[in-house]
């Protein structure tokens, strides 16, 4: 079982692509970002919205950096979350994402007014974090 940490972050400027929650659409979603963003030296982000129902595939937006045309520009809150770091070669990486955050869910108290996050630090780690009260 992955380990869990309390964690505070800040909220951070992205540019996404948002479609219903669904494996097809989530693909689609990261396809049609990766198309249009340089990958190396980015930080890129999944956000889950349970009230929305819907999924966000992001970039962070730096300072100087230029907004991509046809991106939708937003930003994903900051507060508390519990963390999970999951490594591992995907597909199988990706396939622990709901369980670890199911886990994640039993052992706080979600805060459903903010969306869950997969920030992915390299092809083969990335973090959960669930935002919790």
């Amino acid at each position: 079982m992955t380990e869990f940490q309390e964690v505070e972050r800040e909220e951070i400027a992205v540019q996404c692509v948002r479609v219903a929650d669904g494996l097809d659409e989530i693909g689609r979603a990261w396809g049609e970002l990766e198309a249009v963003v340089d990958l190396h030296g980015r930080h890129f982000y999944g956000a889950y919205d349970p009230v929305a129902d819907d999924y966000r595939a992001c970039v962070e937006v730096r300072n100087g950096d230029a907004l991509v045309p046809g991106l939708e520009s937003s930003t994903l809150p900051g507060g508390r979350y519990l963390r999970a770091r999951l490594r591992g070669d995907p597909p199988g990486l990706y396939e622990q994402i709901k369980p670890t955050f199911d886990a994640m869910a039993r052992a706080a108290t979600p805060d459903a007014t903010r969306p869950g996050l997969e920030h992915y630090r390299r092809h083969d780690e990335l973090d959960l974090l669930l935002p919790i009260r």
